[in-house]
């Protein structure tokens, strides 16, 4: 019998690579999807014949039990949550009830209807925040600096909770951040790659960003769903800081973009931003807004995912000259072919 695997987020990012990686596997995949008119299935399109999509929303307990009941899972990988940190200060409540309760409410759903499952919970590097340590391994402290952040900390200490109080196998990666040319446009890291692609093809003039001098730990989101997938392949549930061991700016991030599609950049500051210029035409492409600069910052973000690759034999194959190329080559293609 193959094994049996329910996705919540099955939609997003992750939860596409995810898919993809356990299909590949033998396992019969089902997704977590709630009933909207704006749903977008894109990055799952291409495999929607092999996935049974069930009806379920995180912010309804009956409908968890139901699809978890329906999926009869083996392994429940929880990805689905308000999962953009700038949102989080706009809609600090609804964030707490998707990314914090909707923890509970899943968990809990397991335990009632699949106590024998293994549950894995997707953490973030956004919990360490204003960071004690560097680089960050599982016995960091955390102090979450967003509402995004408080409310991982609550989903992963749930996690926690009930691995303790039930004996559910129940295992949390803490993902520092991980791309694709499937992350959503309102990342930094497709803004930028999208926004420069746009500006190679004439399409915009210029790119507004935040603090280019916040540092962060970059990987590819397809080597990251295999670690999930490890941590439940392991003999006993346990917590893993999954990351590269690598920690770049924003600004590398920006200028390994540009340099990709042929445009090396030049620095200035003014009075009151500081721009990227072409070294080409003296054309300014690049600037800084205060708008897009978070109420309080997370500076740096390291992780240490030693335990991971010594227990579970996880290392990451993409680094982030690989990622950026990867990035940008696939929003210039989009974008060449008239998709916007």
């Amino acid at each position: 019998m193959p094994k049996r695997a329910l996705i919540t987020g099955i939609t997003g990012q992750d939860g596409s690579y995810l898919a993809e990686l356990l299909l590949g596997q033998g396992y019969q995949v089902h997704g977590v999807v709630r009933r909207s008119s704006t749903l977008n299935f894109s990055r799952i399109e291409h495999i929607q014949d092999r996935l049974t999509l069930l009806p379920g929303d995180l912010l309804d307990q009956n409908s968890l039990i139901d699809a978890v009941q329906q999926a009869r899972p083996d392994e429940v990988y929880n990805l689905a949550a308000q999962s953009f940190v700038q949102t989080s200060w706009n809609q600090p409540v609804l964030t707490g009830e998707f990314t914090a309760l909707g923890v509970t409410r899943v968990l809990e759903a397991v335990r009632l209807a699949a106590p024998e499952a293994r549950f894995y919970q997707a953490s973030s590097s956004e919990m360490f925040g204003q960071v004690r340590e560097t680089p960050q391994t599982e016995l960091t402290p955390f102090h979450p600096r967003s509402p995004y952040g408080v409310a991982k900390v609550y989903g992963h200490y749930a996690t926690v909770n009930y691995r303790e109080s039930y004996g559910l196998f129940a295992c949390s990666g803490i993902l520092f951040n991980h791309e694709s040319p499937r992350r959503g446009l309102e990342f930094v890291t497709r803004k930028i790659t999208d926004g420069a692609a746009r500006i190679k093809l004439g399409l915009a003039d210029e790119l507004r960003l935040g603090n280019l001098e916040a540092q962060r730990d970059w990987g590819f989101a397809g080597d990251y769903v295999k670690a999930m997938w490890r941590m439940l392949q392991h003999d006993r549930p346990d917590d893993f800081v999954v990351g590269t061991g690598r920690t770049h700016t924003v600004r590398y991030f920006v200028e390994q973009t540009f340099a990709a599609l042929g445009i090396t950049l030049a620095w200035e500051g003014r009075e009151l931003d500081e721009v990227g210029v072409d070294t080409a035409n003296g054309r300014v492409v690049v600037r800084t807004d205060e708008r897009f600069y978070r109420p309080a910052e997370v500076n740096l973000l390291l992780s240490d995912p030693t335990k991971a690759r010594e227990v579970l034999g996880w290392t990451p194959e993409v680094d982030i000259e690989g990622l950026v190329e990867m990035m940008v080559r696939a929003d210039y293609e989009r974008l060449s072919t008239g998709r916007r």
